[in-house]
């Protein structure tokens, strides 16, 4: 074992720097995801395009996802440090066009740049994680990398609004240059990888089919409903033209002599339970984040910012969960400690649905705590438990399916949740101002999530049972540089 292993997880050690500048590259993607919503009127104030604005979000998240996958076998394929450092270029790329930009169609366009440097970032720092520390300290890693979620749940909103009001809205795509450089300047010197040189086969045919098949999908999913009518044209040729090209992915991916997703992934049960639980957790995770503070703006009036804090207290718990989650599954296994967050999720889950016809901000946000403590419990260890049973040339791509998976969760999560509460405010006379109609649309999707994560849990009773050094098949085959990481 090399000194690096020995030395521990804190930052002092010799991978400090290398945990460090992954939490940095973490926090780009995190602090984006919640900055630029309280910036909206600002932005729209300047560039107008109203009605496209959500369009801000959709393609950022379309980009992000569909990418994955093909990030995440480059990574197995090339190394994680050159895919990764791509991924920082290309956001700070798209950082600087976004911040520049003339008009909304041109801050449109510059986001799916940033979201495809997104979709290479975050599943590469859960990658690198998962390389250069031993299964059981990922726990303590992974709850560092999640506490910056956590705070960029609170700073992210914070600093949109203190950039709106007191200088630029560009400012919010700016602020991220200087944490680009810093995070790329600290993996550059102090990340190394010893990658065997050979050549490979890129499945170029397997990388468009499949990026054009999700594409399509996901931008079915996330505008079905809200830029057209499900049943309209565009929604049922976008789904009909997703699924021709998703057959014809993996048609070609099994001729393929690298498949850029390979199928066996589906032909490992602990990979498809890890997986459907990550679809699980992502529709959770959307349904809360999205209707929380909507439910508390619409019932009591509550202001944004407490409103958002509420549903913050989510992002706080699961931080803490998730770090301690090491001593749970090193002593009941990663299938149990699963199974105890998903029971503390649903306890969590139900005590929203039965405090949702008497609002309040504490015990929402209590009940969101409980729900964050209980996913920190299931989204860690499975994680980790699929990283731990392949080695890795195989790590790359379970990581990004698991992260793809939960991405799909939530945007499936999105159109369902927002069908159910648009039905109840179509169907009520006092539509969306109403409290009592909000109430009553945020008690429906609450149930919904209840019932996810009920599902859920499923998934997690079929996964394999197992001490967890039945499940790690091997040793990290990189490790960072004696001395340097």
């Amino acid at each position: 074992m090399s000194t690096a292993v020995r030395e521990g997880v804190g930052f002092r050690s010799e991978r400090g720097p290398v945990l460090i500048a992954l939490m940095l590259t973490t926090g780009l993607v995190a602090i984006d995801a919640t900055i630029l919503a309280t910036a909206v009127p600002s932005i729209v104030a300047d560039l107008g395009g109203f009605s496209q604005f959500p369009w801000l979000f959709s393609v950022y998240l379309l980009a992000q996802a569909a990418s994955v996958p093909v990030y995440a076998k480059l990574a197995d394929t090339v190394g994680r440090k050159p895919i990764v450092l791509i991924g920082i270029s290309l956001f700070l790329l798209g950082s600087i066009l976004c911040g520049f930009a003339w008009s909304m169609p041109a801050l449109i366009a510059f986001r799916v740049v940033q979201g495809l440097g997104a979709g290479a970032v975050q599943p590469m720092a859960v990658t690198i994680a998962g390389d250069i520390y031993t299964v059981a300290e990922r726990a303590k890693v992974q709850g560092y990398l999640a506490s910056v979620w956590a705070i960029s749940s609170v700073v992210g909103p914070t600093l949109g609004g203190i950039f709106s009001q007191f200088t630029s809205w560009r400012w919010i795509f700016f602020v991220n240059v200087p944490l680009c450089i810093v995070a790329g300047w600290m993996l550059i010197r102090n990340f190394h990888e010893s990658i065997e040189p050979r050549r490979h086969r890129i499945d170029y045919a397997g990388a468009v089919l499949l990026t054009a098949g999700m594409s399509l999908l996901i931008l079915a999913v996330l505008e079905g409903g809200q830029a057209w009518a499900w049943d309209s044209v565009q929604s049922i040729g976008a789904f009909v033209l997703s699924a021709i090209l998703l057959v014809a992915f993996v048609l070609v991916e099994r001729r393929a002599a690298e498949p850029i997703l390979p199928l066996w992934i589906f032909s490992r049960r602990l990979l498809v339970t890890t997986t459907l639980i990550s679809l699980g957790v992502g529709a959770m995770l959307i349904g809360l984040t999205s209707y929380v503070p909507t439910y508390l703006e619409g019932s009591i009036g509550a202001v944004p910012v407490v409103a958002g804090l509420a549903v913050a207290a989510l992002t706080i718990g699961w931080p803490i969960s998730a770090a301690l989650s090491g001593r749970f599954y090193l002593r009941i296994g990663f299938r149990n400690t699963a199974l105890v967050g998903m029971g503390i999720a649903i306890i969590g889950a139900i005590s929203l649905v039965l405090t949702s016809p008497h609002p309040n901000v504490a015990f929402v946000a209590i009940s969101c705590f409980i729900i964050g403590l209980g996913m920190g419990l299931v989204a860690t260890p499975t994680l980790i438990a699929a990283q731990s049973s392949v080695p890795w040339n195989e790590r790359g791509v379970v990581t990004g399916t698991n992260l793809f998976a939960r991405s799909i969760g939530s945007s499936v999560g999105v159109a369902i949740f927002g069908a159910i509460a648009n039905a109840i405010i179509a169907g009520s006379a006092g539509g969306e101002h109403d409290p009592g109609t909000v109430e009553a649309a945020g008690g429906a999707v609450f149930l919904s999530v209840a019932i996810a994560a009920i599902l859920t849990i499923g998934a997690g009773l079929a996964m394999p049972k197992g001490r967890v050094e039945d499940i790690e098949v091997v040793r990290p085959a990189v490790q960072p540089d004696e001395g340097t990481a």
